[in-house]
């Protein structure tokens, strides 16, 4: 069913990667030009990825299971995305690239956090649908 309190975590992350992407920066470059993820493909894919599976998965409420590897593959994107902001962040030759971080680093531990409340609610539907199972 859509009022479950998973759908609104999974909600919450499309609205984060879908939309805040575009009004947080990333990180401010040394000549004071400020990159947001619309600016870079890579990070526009992936946050855009991690959106419309979030969108997807909502509608699965029928199918707990797969809801569940669906979110659990979402984690998986925002991992991958967190990594390249680690990975970028580190490789760029110091001080003379990136001046200063911006918020929308954070933006894949929000949705990270917030697919594995998801998840917990999820598995809790889950346990409660077969306890019930079991007493027929």
């Amino acid at each position: 069913m859509i009022q479950r309190i998973q759908t609104l975590y999974m909600l919450l992350v499309a609205a984060i990667s879908g939309g805040l992407t575009f009004l947080f920066s990333l990180y401010t470059m040394a000549n004071k030009t400020i990159v947001f993820a619309k600016d870079d493909p890579l990070f526009l894919g992936l946050f855009m990825a991690s959106a419309v599976l979030a969108l997807i998965t909502i509608f699965m409420f029928k199918n707990r299971k797969l809801q569940f590897v669906l979110n659990r593959f979402n984690n998986i994107f925002n991992l991958i995305l967190l990594g390249v902001f680690v990975y970028r962040m580190l490789n760029l030759s110091g001080e003379m690239e990136v001046s200063e971080k911006g918020i929308g680093i954070i933006l894949p531990i929000i949705s990270i956090v917030l697919l594995v409340l998801a998840n917990r609610a999820i598995k809790k539907d889950e346990d409660l649908v077969k306890s019930v199972d079991r007493l027929r």
